[in-house]
């Protein structure tokens, strides 16, 4: 599997159409534009993908891809690209739309696998029983669904109530869990960063307002420009 775009490049330099590029390796959207750019420079169709789940799960129905790009060159080549996975979602003709959704979920899986390994380091530190931490922690990545869906519905209508939690209450929390990971000895990890973020948002006023106000702030380059660098 080719890992960058720079690899696409090189592999497939030389290359000139009629034929259309399908490209599955992962990059952010404006590598995805780049390529598209690249391909029609050569004649070639482009279509960009995403999967989004693990390689073992090809041609199965339990993976995703998604595919965006022009839709004529989708729907010509559909039949062949649902023999990777049934579970083919056309995002629309931008080439940049499906590296936009894997980069977004990627964040997510990255970072939350980070808290979660920094969760394990505190409960081995204090000695729990890891078998039955793990069946706890499954309970909270359980609640991610809700939380999803009532962010993306905050952030669409721009509204932010700060029930069940606020941001000044997630402050106070992270400061809890900071000292705790201090007493037994564990490394910081991910906790500087985050702490840094939403005492700057409770800095701004932000205080009473919901957890789906800090990703409106960090869309934001005045206050993303003010928080790099914050936490060392």
């Amino acid at each position: 599997m080719m890992r960058s775009s720079t690899a696409v490049h090189r592999t497939l330099d030389g290359a000139e159409g009629p034929g259309v590029l399908v490209n599955l390796g992962s990059g952010h959207a404006g590598e995805a534009r780049a390529t598209a750019a690249w391909a029609a420079a050569r004649g070639l169709g482009y279509l960009d993908g995403a999967i989004l789940t693990p390689a073992p799960a090809i041609g199965s129905p339990t993976a995703t891809i998604l595919y965006s790009g022009q839709s004529a060159r989708f729907e010509a080549h559909a039949a062949v690209l649902r023999c990777f996975t049934p579970n083919t979602v056309y995002l629309g003709p931008d080439p940049a739309t499906a590296a936009a959704y894997e980069m977004a979920l990627l964040d997510l899986f990255t970072t939350a696998t980070g808290g979660l390994l920094h969760a394990f380091a505190l409960a081995l530190a204090a000695g729990l029983d890891l078998d039955l931490f793990a069946r706890f922690a499954g309970g909270a990545g359980a609640l991610l669904p809700e939380m999803a869906r009532r962010y993306a519905r905050n952030l669409a209508e721009d509204t932010y109530p700060g029930t069940p939690s606020s941001l000044g209450s997630a402050r106070t929390a992270i400061a809890h869990v900071a000292a705790a990971a201090a007493d037994l000895g564990v490394g910081p990890g991910p906790l500087p960063a985050l702490r840094a973020l939403f005492e700057r948002a409770v800095a701004a006023g932000h205080g009473a307002d919901g957890y789906a106000r800090l990703a409106r702030l960090l869309a934001v380059a005045r206050f993303r420009d003010s928080t790099a660098g914050e936490a060392p």
